[in-house]
């Protein structure tokens, strides 16, 4: 490659990688008199940049595969191992057998092939290396249960042991551990064992892992109307405002219409009726209103006046009032609860004054006791001084 086709190359790579970076190869400096031309070229710098693959001050050494250990290159990315190493990365000691004896236990080593090597193991022991006696793992053929793994101390124990994954028990593993023992599904969620896990199948109303979220049924705002919305499990209220009703307050409720008073003065001249102002309900919200409608035929032979049959109907409202009160048998029951509470707090009073003056009495005569209680008081004195000369020993006087 000539030193502008160099130039050309590496000026397009260069650009590639970093084009804010201005690079030019010089000729005919010291740089392109030492620089290995056919790895390389030079920078305006005066420095020699090397192709892919080389390295070195002037691009005289190829770059080595990656991960080579004992080994060195002719062209870029080789790995030739050097005497007495095999391998694709020149990673494998063919002397192992002879330098390292890895076979253990009194096995032989037998070199094969690439730095590889084989132990011929002596009886009662197994492994790469040797390394494990025929111990209790070996005998029983992989006794654990589930992917436990048997120990056994490489076959120097006298009986093995396994060691189980998680969510097994036993001696074997055989167990699966049961995880809804703990019952940690809420809410009357059933739940399901697994391996190591467990999983909740919740009630209607209820989410989570552990059925502990109640689902938001107001979530969707299902009351209308402007309606105040109430979550419950699985359900919810619609608390409704004035004239309007229903599961969700979208039934809207009528006004009340209040129809005039009958007034025979009204239907004149087969007319319509005719209300005053006066005459319309006044109040807001009567009590509830019985209605009568009574009617009767009248005869009137007159030929002077039109319309010879009239029929003159009255109209009674009865109103008629709650009873808001006790009824006679409810108040009776609370008269007579209320005379004996009456009679039982007097009586308690008074039992509570006889004991008191009881006390009080007894108090007086130990403090001042009559002339009978002092006399008896004398006797007892006497009679005790009598018995105390009594049982005094008998004793003689030798003059």
């Amino acid at each position: 490659v000539s030193q502008q086709g160099c130039w050309q190359i590496w000026s397009n790579v260069q650009s590639l990688l970093n084009p804010a970076l201005p690079v030019s190869c010089l000729v005919g400096d010291d740089c392109s008199e030492r620089c290995n031309l056919a790895h390389g070229c030079c920078d305006q710098d005066g420095k020699c940049r090397c192709d892919p693959g080389w390295e070195g001050e002037y691009c005289e050494e190829c770059v080595r595969m990656p991960g080579c250990l004992h080994g060195t290159c002719h062209q870029p990315w080789q790995c030739i191992c050097h005497s007495g190493w095999a391998g694709k990365f020149c990673d494998k000691d063919i002397h192992i057998c002879e330098r390292q004896s890895p076979c253990q236990n009194g096995a032989q080593c037998i070199y094969d092939r690439d730095g590889e090597y084989s132990c011929l193991c002596p009886d009662g022991f197994h492994g790469k290396d040797c390394e494990m006696k025929t111990g209790p793992c070996e005998k029983a053929g992989s006794p654990c249960k589930n992917g436990g793994q048997c120990q056994d101390e490489n076959g120097f124990a006298s009986n093995f042991t396994c060691r189980c994954l998680a969510g097994f028990v036993g001696a074997l593993c055989e167990n699966d551990v049961d995880d809804c023992l703990m019952r940690p599904c809420a809410n009357g969620a059933t739940c399901h064992d697994g391996i190591n896990r467990f999983s909740c199948q919740c009630q209607v109303g209820f989410e989570g892992r552990f059925c502990t979220i109640n689902i938001n049924d107001c979530a969707s705002q299902p009351c209308k109307n402007g309606a105040k919305c109430y979550d419950r499990i699985n359900d919810y209220d619609c608390l409704c405002p004035d004239r309007f009703t229903g599961k969700n307050c979208e039934i809207s409720v009528p006004e009340p219409t209040w129809a005039p008073p009958y007034h025979p003065a009204n239907h004149e001249n087969g007319g319509g009726v005719k209300s005053t102002p006066s005459e319309m309900p006044g109040v807001t919200q009567p009590e509830p209103v019985r209605t009568m409608v009574t009617g009767r035929r009248v005869a009137n032979h007159s030929e002077k006046e039109p319309g010879g049959g009239l029929l003159k109907i009255s109209v009674k409202e009865v109103v008629t009032q709650r009873d808001s009160g006790l009824s006679e048998a409810q108040l009776v029951t609370v008269l007579v609860f209320g005379v004996l509470t009456a009679v039982l707090v007097l009586v308690t009073v008074l039992l509570m004054l006889r004991n008191w003056q009881r006390g009080r009495q007894r108090s007086n005569w130990c403090q001042s006791p009559s002339q009978a209680a002092r006399k008896l008081q004398d006797q007892e004195c006497q009679v005790g001084m009598l018995n105390t000369v009594l049982i005094e020993p008998r004793k003689t006087t030798e003059l």
